[in-house]
């Protein structure tokens, strides 16, 4: 009778891949950063709405649909329907690359939300600020996010479930640590997601409160496409 062994594979093609992984983890680090920026000119400059965190956009329409002072139902609904967009977008593009390897693909996407991200930093700072522009900086903004959203899903790394949201990460970070009964992994890496969006979002806070709009959706935009140069590598 003849035993069949598993052939283990090479170590360099071990190492390999988990240097993309490490590599593709600090992507998605800095990514969430760049989500706390574009929430932070949403939110502070755009009447009120995310255009990356949809859980607070839900929550927001029901305030506005209240009547309550400061928000937009239109507003709302362009950010969550635009988003949607985007989502159908990043999820349709995955399906075309999925022969690809996942730095293409992850590349790829960077790379459109980085164009988008920079269109909406040139119509900050060349249309007037009025009605339509804010509409035109939602619509933008949330399209890039969505499909962003899509793209993260797809490639699901282990701890970073999504970039625009830390809702599901603070929920794991204490229900699997030891505290809850659990083994505490990817602990360290949910920790550092909550401190980049948190990070992001006070660093927007600063640049919309100092300069407006267009400086944080340009440092938003440079950020995406430096990153499309990183994720880039075979898998």
């Amino acid at each position: 009778m003849t035993v069949e062994t598993e052939t283990p594979e090479p170590a360099e093609s071990t190492d390999r891949r988990e240097r993309h992984r490490l590599r593709l983890t600090y992507v998605l680090l800095l990514l969430t950063v760049s989500s706390g920026i574009v929430d932070a000119v949403s939110y502070l400059g755009l009447n009120h709405v995310f255009t990356a965190n949809m859980t607070g956009n839900v929550v927001v329409l029901g305030f506005a649909t209240a009547g309550a002072e400061g928000f937009s139902v239109t507003h709302t609904l362009t950010s969550i329907g635009l988003f949607l967009v985007g989502a159908i977008g990043g999820g349709r593009l995955a399906g075309l690359l999925a022969t690809h390897s996942r730095g293409a693909w992850s590349r790829t996407s960077l790379a459109i939300e980085a164009a988008l991200l920079l269109a909406a930093a040139l119509v900050a700072f060349t249309v007037p600020d009025n009605g339509a522009r804010a509409y035109i900086l939602l619509a933008v903004t949330a399209l890039a996010m969505g499909m962003r959203n899509a793209t993260v899903r797809k490639l699901g790394v282990p701890g970073i479930a999504t970039t625009t949201v830390v809702t599901t990460t603070l929920t794991a970070l204490v229900s699997e640590s030891p505290l809850g009964g659990g083994t505490g992994d990817h602990g360290i890496l949910r920790t550092a997601a909550v401190i980049a969006l948190f990070c992001g979002a006070l660093l927007g806070a600063w640049l919309v409160l100092t300069h407006g709009p267009g400086v944080p959706l340009l440092v938003a935009a440079v950020l995406a496409g430096l990153l499309a140069v990183v994720s880039s590598g075979r898998d």
